[in-house]
């Protein structure tokens, strides 16, 4: 085998290499000397580590831009084809997002133990990578569970926080639990199909066993959990309010993209008709946690809770593109993931800056917020105005498709109850706006945005006003893409 850059698993490799880059600096390099006690100042976590993962991941994701297209290994159980190149940059794009945001934490942990938080981080990015590319029943749980074990770690980094372990020990229970759920619906396809390839799984439930169905069920709920759909979101809200933020904002949408990969694989990709006996259940699925994330995201007064709550209906309209079961229902899915990944971190990370600044992630610490930072308030705006599907930034045209999608499969009544909650949805979202904009401010001291956290904000910034004024070129990506899965 001749070595090409663009050969399958040499991303995988790449960052296994830049994992263990990470972690051998961690090692070699000791302590800042004055941060080694639970006492010391803090400082910020811009470290020599940091600035290293944000290279690597950076030039990784330029070496998605050479993979080739089509190849596979392992007699076709691990793939390179264009949703796993797509997934592939997703996962670490985002990542950098994530690493950039969080250089410049005040934290003791991030001083002390920054080696372990990057090299957890690059793992569970290796995990999603080979999720990407699994055509593989066995290798699709084995990477499952190399992206989740990193994100329970990460979760409860900040141990010595009250907050923090407890809400790590939700988020690794209940990740447990559909892990077990995952496994036991994978015995039973298997025990069906005959094989552990996916490849066997469109002839087999052509056939309608009702073990397979089954089988087939029980995933779907085990990948609910992952995608944080109801009634599979409650480790949500407290695992958000709980993590430091800038990881936060990665994990509200770099696993969910994982999940929805993997139900793409199962459930869709070369199945044909035999997959629309899922569209009542979807259907169902998606409309309750539109519902759920709605109407529990009004009551909120923390903002990463409310945006927890907020993310779970957001996952609901991402369903309703799934449920059209089409290729421009699976399409206008993958632009909406775009989308909600620069809309919503960059939210998060606008909710990092505030919170470094008035120490509250509360929505009254945004009051004012108009007059102290005019700029920061604008770009808090935008995204929240993308979130709610206002004309004319990203989010708008996610929410558009996906329901023209849905019209186009005559889901008119799911799509009748999105749009109306699309309306709750902005009252939640211009209560913030209400209280940077209309509301005074207790102190006129501006707030102070650190280099690296300003550029990430601005990076989701062009990317939402990008898609919302020309959309059309990733509207044309997402569709090539889901041509090829019917």
């Amino acid at each position: 085998m001749t070595f090409s850059p663009g050969m399958p698993l040499v991303v995988e490799v790449a960052l296994f290499a830049l994992a263990v880059i990470v972690l051998l600096a961690g090692i070699i390099r000791p302590t800042p000397r004055g941060y080694a006690d639970a006492d010391a100042p803090s400082a910020p976590a811009g470290t020599t580590v940091g600035w290293v993962t944000l290279v690597g991941l950076l030039a990784i994701f330029g070496l998605t831009f050479l993979a080739t297209e089509g190849e596979s290994l392992l007699r076709g159980a691990f793939v390179q084809d264009g949703l796993a190149i797509f997934a592939k940059r997703l996962f670490l794009g985002s990542a950098a997002l994530s690493v950039l945001g969080s250089l410049t934490i005040r934290h003791d942990a991030f001083t002390r133990r920054a080696s372990e938080y990057h090299f957890a981080l690059v793992v569970s990015v290796l995990g999603m990578s080979v999720l990407a590319s699994a055509r593989e029943l066995i290798l699709l749980f084995v990477a499952f569970e190399l992206m989740s074990i990193p994100l329970f770690l990460l979760t409860g980094f900040l141990k010595r926080d009250a907050v923090a372990p407890e809400a790590a020990m939700k988020f690794f229970l209940v990740g447990t639990a559909s892990s077990a759920v995952i496994v036991y619906g994978m015995s039973f396809v298997y025990g069906v199909a005959g094989s552990t390839s996916m490849d066997a799984i469109p002839a087999a439930m052509a056939g309608g066993h009702p073990l397979m169905m089954l089988g087939m069920a029980l995933l779907l709920a085990g990948l609910g959990f992952k995608i944080a759909a109801f009634p599979f979101h409650m480790w949500a809200p407290d695992t958000y309010e709980a993590a430091n933020t800038p990881f936060v904002a990665w994990l509200s949408v770099a696993p969910k993209a994982a999940g929805f990969v993997a139900i793409i694989r199962l459930f869709l990709e070369g199945v044909g008709d035999a997959a629309l006996v899922w569209i009542p259940a979807i259907s169902v699925l998606a409309g309750m946690t539109i519902v759920t994330g709605n109407f529990m995201a009004i009551p909120q007064q923390n903002i990463k809770r409310m945006l927890a709550y907020s993310g779970v209906a957001h996952i609901g309209y991402m369903l309703v593109g799934l449920a059209a079961l089409s290729s421009s229902g699976v399409g206008m899915m993958l632009f909406y993931l775009v989308a909600y990944v620069f809309g919503n971190m960059g939210a998060f990370l606008v909710v990092e800056a505030v919170a470094q600044s008035e120490q509250s992630n509360d929505i009254d610490a945004y009051r004012g917020l108009h007059h102290r930072s005019p700029l920061l308030a604008l770009a808090m705006l935008i995204f929240l105005l993308s979130l709610g599907g206002i004309p004319f930034v990203a989010g708008f045209w996610a929410k558009l498709y996906v329901f023209w999608a849905a019209i186009e499969r005559g889901l008119y009544g799911l799509v009748f109850l999105g749009a109306v909650l699309t309306v709750v949805a902005l009252y939640y979202y211009l209560q913030v706006a209400r209280q940077m904009y209309i509301e005074k401010s207790q102190h006129p001291n501006p707030v102070p945005i650190p280099t690296p956290l300003a550029a990430a904000i601005v990076a989701c910034l062009i990317g939402v006003v990008g898609m919302g004024v020309y959309p059309g070129p990733w509207v044309a990506m997402a569709m090539r893409i889901a041509d090829t899965l019917f």
